[in-house]
């Protein structure tokens, strides 16, 4: 792990997920995770941000790993990659290819962090670290 890598991805990271700061946990998978997934794999040239999130979302929607749902769709609406709109057209598109059960559980989760982000009126500024909040 050299110290570059593991700076740029913290920053990468509080980027990624529309965070202020990003609190540098000592657990050997966080490092890993801020090292690789963050400093190198996120930030390599070729796809944008946006793109990226992109497969995610298919991939999430296709494991129906609904967990890390909430968190990408807050940072995709805070650092304005998708609209509410373009995020109800990825649900519809997805549910062809995942089948209808995981495209309406995409589509619910879409519905909810649309709802709150508007309720809020977040912005990229206003998302706190992780752990701060309920």
């Amino acid at each position: 792990m050299t110290d570059d890598r593991h700076v740029s991805g913290m920053k990468k990271m509080a980027e990624v997920y529309a965070w202020k700061e990003v609190p540098d946990l000592p657990m050997e998978f966080f490092q890993l995770t801020v090292d690789h997934l963050f400093g190198e794999i996120w930030s390599r040239e070729g796809l944008s941000t946006r793109d990226r999130r992109m497969m995610l979302f298919g991939v999430v929607a296709a494991l129906g790993e609904w967990k890390v749902l909430p968190i990408q769709l807050d940072a995709v609406l805070a650092n304005e990659e998708l609209t509410a709109d373009e995020l109800r057209e990825v649900a519809i598109f997805l549910t062809h290819y995942v089948g209808w059960p995981r495209g309406s559980s995409f589509n619910g989760f879409v519905e909810e962090r649309v709802a709150a982000h508007r309720k809020s009126g977040t912005r990229k500024s206003d998302f706190p670290g992780p752990g701060s909040g309920p």
